[in-house]
């Protein structure tokens, strides 16, 4: 579960290291967010070697979508799937992914969303 000021890490090639959530998008009062749903963040460190490469400044404003969770989450009839750090990968506002590359490994359920193209850039598929 995200909810406003939840710090989360990020996990692909952008330059971001760890934002923090400032909003969670996509209804009216809605207190937190799950695996698969948007949010918007702002970028609270950046990673050592890419700061001069980076595609991302301290402190900008982007929507993010969220990949892992340390709770539990369920599908459907099958085993609950959690990880050890809660990430998301960052996208501009014309919902095209900043990144080019993702480490790790990514759930299942992207494949069923109009996020598939998150699977061809990560390194496979857990759950």
């Amino acid at each position: 579960m995200i909810q406003v000021g939840t710090v989360l890490n990020v996990i692909d090639n952008c330059g971001a290291k760890k934002v923090s959530c400032i909003k969670v998008m996509k209804g009216f009062k809605k207190r937190y967010a799950f695996i698969g749903e948007v949010i918007l963040v702002s970028i609270k460190k950046l990673r050592k070697r890419r700061k001069a490469l980076s595609k991302v400044k301290k402190g900008e404003i982007y929507k993010a979508l969220i990949v892992r969770l340390k709770t539990k989450s369920f599908e459907g009839n099958q085993d609950g799937f959690s990880s050890i750090e809660n990430s998301v990968v960052l996208f501009t506002k014309q919902n095209k992914f900043i990144g080019t590359r993702i480490f790790g490994s990514i759930v299942k359920f992207f494949r069923y969303t109009k996020y598939m193209r998150l699977i061809f850039m990560s390194n496979g598929l857990s759950n």
